[in-house]
C-alpha cells in the first residue's frame, strides 16, 4: 500500500499487562531474563483435571484503573485491555481533546473475550434459577466490550471495533489499525489484544483436544517450541496495547516514535479448524504478502517472531512457511517464540509478540525461546535458544495462526530505514 501524505504508521506508545509482568518494563525485562510465567493454576481447583499449569497474571488490581463498580462488573479481558491501553496512551503522551475526538479509533481484539464470565454466568443460571441470572451478563460476555470500555474511559469518538481471529487476533488489531490510518480517516489509533480464559471449561476442552501440555511437575518447562519434547502450549492471559498514528501526526506533537509499521496481511489456510495446512503454504503467503504490501525486501528481514505453539504440527509448519517465505535469508535471521515464556495468550498472543519485537527493534536485543534443549530435526532455524543475545534488527516478521486456518503477519521496521533500503 503507497504511503501517505501523512508519512509512514509509526508506533508511539506501549502498555502490557502479562504473565511476566504487569508493565512494559518489567515484561521486557523479564522476556530477557529469559523467566517464566508458568506455574500451578491459582483461577480454580484442579483436582481431577489433566492439566493443573497456566501462565497467569499475577497482582493485577483492576480497580487502579477502573472505578470500583465498573472493576467489580466487567470481565478479567476487559481489565486487561482498558489497563493496558491507559499505559500505552500515558507512555505515548497522547492527551485526547474532545473536539478531535472522532480522529482517533480503537481497534482492540480478544479470540473469547468474556467467555470466562459465560461460563460462571452459566453456573449461577444452574444453582440460584432464572431470578438470579446475572443482570450484567450480556455486557460484560459481548467481545466488543473491551474496544467499547477503551473509548468511554478515553473519551474516543472515532472508529472502535473488535474482531475475533482466534489467535491471530492480536496481530490483526494492529493490521486493522495500520489500515484505518493510511486510509486518512484517524490520527492515531489505540490497538491492541486481549485474553483471560483460565477457567475450568476451557482448560478441560483444550485438553481432552490434546492442545496443552501436561507437564505439571515442571511448570516452567513445560512450554517447548520447537524442541523435540513439546507436547502442547500453556495457556496464557493478559492485554498488550499500543498506540500508532501517523508519522504526521507524532511529529507535530513531538512525540517519540519506537518502530515503524510497514505492512501486514491476512490469509486463510481452507483446510481444518484447529490443524494447520501441511507444508504451512497459508502462513507462508501471509508472511510473502505483508512484505510485499509495505515493499520490505527478504533480505532486510532480521527477525521472526513466531507463532511458536509448541504443538507438534504447528511448529513444523511454521518452520516450512519461513523457509518458504524467506528463501535461503531464512537460515541467517533469528527465530524466536514469546509463547516459551508467557504461554499461549490466544486473543493477545499476536500483541505480546509485536511487543516484543518493538523492544528488540528499539534496544538491538532479542529474547530467547526458553526450554529448547533438544532441537526437533524438522526445525531446523536459530531459534535463539535459552538466552537473549544481541541482534539489531532492521524489520522483523511477527506471525499469528489462529484456530480455522486464520493467518495474521505484521512487519514492524526501524524508523530509520526506507523501504525497500539494505543497510
Amino acid at each position: 500500500m503507497p504511503a501517505t501524505d501523512n508519512g509512514r504508521i509509526v508506533i508511539t506508545g506501549l502498555g502490557a499487562v502479562t504473565p511476566v509482568g504487569n508493565d512494559v518494563d518489567t515484561f521486557w525485562r523479564r522476556m530477557k531474563a529469559g523467566d517464566s510465567g508458568a506455574g500451578p493454576i491459582t483461577a480454580f481447583d484442579t483436582d481431577g483435571f489433566k492439566v493443573k499449569i497456566a501462565c497467569e497474571v499475577r497482582d493485577f488490581e483492576p480497580r487502579e484503573w477502573l472505578e470500583s463498580k465498573a472493576a467489580r462488573r466487567l470481565a478479567r479481558a476487559t481489565h486487561f485491555a482498558v489497563a493496558s491501553a491507559k499505559q500505552a496512551v500515558a507512555d505515548a503522551g497522547l492527551a485526547i481533546d474532545s473536539a478531535a475526538a472522532h480522529r482517533y479509533g480503537i481497534t482492540f481484539n480478544t479470540g473469547g473475550g468474556g467467555l470466562a464470565s459465560m461460563e460462571s454466568g452459566t453456573r449461577r443460571l444452574v444453582a440460584r434459577g432464572p431470578q438470579q441470572a446475572n443482570p450484567f451478563l450480556v455486557t460484560d460476555v459481548m467481545p466488543n466490550a473491551v474496544s467499547c470500555l477503551i473509548s468511554i474511559e478515553l473519551g474516543i469518538t472515532g472508529p472502535t471495533t473488535t474482531s475475533t481471529l482466534a489467535c491471530a487476533s492480536g496481530n490483526y488489531a494492529l493490521l486493522e489499525a495500520y489500515r484505518l490510518l493510511r486510509s486518512g480517516e484517524v490520527d492515531a489509533v489505540i490497538a491492541g489484544g486481549t485474553e483471560a480464559g483460565i477457567t475450568p471449561l476451557i482448560i478441560a476442552t483444550f485438553s481432552r483436544l490434546q492442545a496443552l501440555s501436561t507437564r505439571n511437575d515442571d511448570p516452567k518447562a513445560a512450554s517447548r517450541p520447537f524442541d523435540a519434547d513439546r507436547d502442547g502450549f500453556v495457556f496464557g492471559e493478559g492485554g498488550v496495547a499500543f498506540v500508532i498514528e501517523t508519522e504526521r501526526h507524532a511529529e507535530r506533537r513531538g512525540a517519540r516514535i519506537y518502530a515503524e509499521v510497514r505492512g501486514g496481511a491476512v490469509t486463510a489456510d481452507a483446510h481444518h479448524l484447529t490443524a494447520p495446512r501441511p507444508g504451512g503454504s497459508g502462513a507462508a503467503a501471509a508472511m510473502t504478502r505483508a512484505l510485499e504490501s509495505g515493499g520490505t525486501d527478504p533480505g532486510e528481514v532480521d527477525a521472526v517472531f513466531a507463532h511458536g505453539t509448541a504443538t507438534p504440527l504447528g511448529d513444523v509448519a511454521e518452520t516450512l512457511a519461513i523457509k518458504t517465505a524467506l528463501g535461503e535469508r531464512a537460515r541467517h535471521v533469528a527465530v524466536t517464540a514469546t509463547k516459551s515464556q508467557v504461554g499461549h495468550m490466544l486473543g493477545a498472543a499476536g500483541a505480546v509478540s509485536a511487543l516484543a519485537a518493538v523492544k528488540t527493534i528499539e534496544e538491538g536485543t532479542i529474547c530467547p525461546t526458553i526450554n529448547l534443549e533438544r532441537p526437533d530435526p524438522d526445525c531446523d532455524l536459530d531459534y535463539v535458544p535459552n538466552r537473549a543475545r544481541a541482534h539489531p534488527t532492521r524489520a522483523a516478521l511477527v506471525n499469528a495462526f489462529g484456530f480455522g486456518g486464520q493467518n495474521v503477519v505484521l512487519v514492524l521496521a526501524g524508523v530509520n530505514l526506507s523501504p525497500g533500503s539494505l543497510t
